[in-house]
């Protein structure tokens, strides 16, 4: 028999990731509409622990579908690690009568609510909210395109420089684990070569690269380095290069936290909006402990432990774009 459901609790948890905000709106509204009552909590599961929820009414997530950032704040949790700490969130939730549960966030935020919803009788639905798409099951996650819109952008002005100055710059954009980011900028930009953590290049390769565009008479050269690849860090394999081909003046670039930031892109609000009006579908129609995702343009439903699985491939036919437009 399908669980009736009555009170829903949503929170962010883990990195933010812009067009979260769109998502927490799309979840109150169509609960609203639906019938239900909707409470957000504060800090992800510490505030799950501590029992920091409030309720969401749909005036309250107005203005916000524009805003970077999470409206209901997030934080990692050491304490929900431990059956003492998802006890403590049990009963916190249970003091509200929350019937589900609808948790936005990456792999960390799911594995959490994989353990919790085994442990208690409480319906977990995920969204997936990361810049770095690195979960399976979706083709795209919440935040994503507005980091790499935000990393081209960036990378954009350099090449306005670096065309000007004869320069090599290494841009490092994030992605410790996965090179989408990465990959998508590279292709974007016009880079010339892309270092990602699903790649085996070596510095060997990198100089080579950098040699045959030279011999090519290239006026400047744009490397986009992915934080978790196997060479090193931008700066690390920046000396490197430095050391052996001194035909540019090299820099490098750290985008760093930018990309987490800013408005999301007309494509993140629509993601978010989607997803966060199918999530809240699914917990009416009796779905448990599944991932929301977006595949070939439909909603799809993957469970928490294939979506987390990993690694998520890449997509080869971009790999080699990249690779063949580099030239």
């Amino acid at each position: 028999m399908t669980r009736e459901i009555k009170r829903i609790a949503v929170f962010t948890s883990g990195g933010d990731a812009p067009g979260m905000n769109a998502s927490i709106r799309a979840v109150v509204r169509t609960a609203s509409f639906n019938d239900l009552h909707v409470y957000g909590i504060q800090r992800g599961y510490e505030g799950m622990i501590d029992g920091n929820l409030k309720r969401l009414e749909p005036r309250d997530v107005g203005n916000i579908i524009h805003r970077g950032g999470t409206i209901l704040r997030t934080a990692r949790s050491e304490r929900f690690r431990t059956p003492e700490g998802r006890k403590s969130a049990y009963e916190s939730l249970m003091a509200y009568d929350i019937d589900a549960c609808i948790a936005i966030g990456g792999d960390g935020t799911f594995t959490g609510a994989h353990v919790f919803s085994q442990e208690y009788d409480i319906p977990f639905v995920g969204i997936p909210g990361t810049i770095d798409n690195d979960l399976n099951g979706t083709d795209y996650t919440i935040g994503f395109d507005t980091a790499v819109n935000t990393a081209i952008e960036a990378v954009d002005k350099i090449r306005d420089t670096a065309d000007s100055h004869n320069r090599l710059f290494f841009v490092e954009v994030m992605g410790r684990h996965a090179g989408f980011i990465a990959l998508h900028t590279g292709i974007g930009s016009g880079a010339e070569s892309v270092l990602i953590p699903e790649s085996d290049a070596s510095i060997d390769n990198v100089v080579e690269s950098l040699r045959k565009g030279a011999k090519r008479q290239k006026l400047f050269s744009l490397v986009i380095v992915a934080e978790g690849n196997k060479i090193g860090s931008a700066n690390d394999i920046a000396q490197m290069v430095k050391e052996r081909f001194d035909y540019y003046d090299i820099k490098v670039t750290i985008i760093g936290h930018l990309q987490r930031g800013g408005s999301p892109t007309a494509f993140d609000r629509v993601l978010a909006s989607r997803l966060g009006f199918a999530a809240v579908e699914a917990l009416i129609n009796g779905q448990n402990n599944v991932m929301i995702g977006l595949v070939n343009d439909r909603i799809h439903y993957t469970s928490f432990g294939e979506a987390i699985s990993g690694p998520k491939p890449l997509n080869g036919d971009l790999l080699r774009l990249a690779e063949v437009l580099a030239i």
